[in-house]
């Protein structure tokens, strides 16, 4: 898979080993994290922390912030139901067009039900408060969330270890943190608009084509000449970008935040 190489600055392929499973799990809450800037265009910034000794990691975004309100019909606070019960959620209507990644509110509750530990921290402006809740042991227990007056700017921010005896784990190894650090790097390249800071650092991707220059940085064709590069903004939707390959094709795409690695294309 690609990866980024934090000593040369630029994507490199390596070969890597890691479990599915614990990749989607992340990789939800980060999508979730995305999705939220086509619901609030003031959105600007997305911070990840991977903490491999604490085995914690934490998706913070500064969009709108998820209703701190009573739900009508179940009877709970709209965030216990998004995050903490299955079978809660508006995104059944398989016919309509979609801009965002989430689908069916699975995708969070099964990072939940796959952590030791598992919080949500939220804040709404419109309603005027912030909420806090955690889950643990698989999402087994919990307790009643905590209320307050908002304060500040509406935010969103997820925190959970995940349950490495689940995925046959003893820690957050190499593979998976170097494959987690490029899922951060694909959403600063996928998100317009939003500055994406790593582990406290500001990623040095504003855009699409500053992602695609991680993977032509050093790169030369027969010539001996930089690679050169095709690029086509043509809508607000679909930015498209060839160029020269050295092992045959390949492919980097990404379909409303999500990274449509297996594509395959008949040339």
């Amino acid at each position: 898979m690609w990866v980024y190489d934090e000593e040369k600055e630029l994507m490199i392929t390596k070969d890597v080993t890691f479990v599915p499973g614990l990749y989607k799990i992340f990789d939800e809450i980060l999508v979730n994290a995305a999705d939220n800037k086509q619901r609030d265009e003031k959105m600007n910034t997305i911070k990840i922390t991977i903490d491999k000794v604490h085995n914690q990691i934490s998706v913070w975004n500064n969009g709108k912030g998820i209703p701190v309100v009573e739900h009508k019909e179940e009877k709970m606070y709209v965030p216990t139901m998004i995050f903490g019960h299955l079978l809660t959620s508006s995104n059944y209507n398989d016919f309509e067009k979609k801009v965002t990644g989430g689908r069916n509110g699975y995708g969070a509750k099964l990072c939940n039900i796959f952590s030791t530990k598992f919080t949500v921290e939220t804040s709404s402006c419109e309603y005027k408060r912030s909420f806090r809740q955690s889950w643990q042991k698989n999402m087994s227990l919990t307790k009643e969330p905590t209320i307050r007056d908002s304060v500040g700017e509406d935010f969103t921010c997820v925190t959970f270890s995940p349950d490495l005896s689940k995925f046959h784990m003893e820690e957050l190894d190499d593979d998976i943190i170097d494959i987690m650090k490029r899922r951060a790097y694909d959403i600063a390249a996928s998100s317009k608009g939003v500055r994406v800071i790593l582990n406290g650092k500001k990623l040095p991707v504003k855009n699409f084509r500053d992602y695609i220059n991680l993977f032509l940085k050093d790169k030369y064709d027969e010539n001996d000449q930089p690679l050169k590069v095709v690029y086509y903004d043509s809508n607000p939707r679909w930015q498209v970008a060839v160029t020269l390959s050295d092992k045959g094709f390949q492919q980097a795409s990404f379909v409303n935040s999500i990274a449509t690695t297996k594509v395959r294309v008949r040339v």
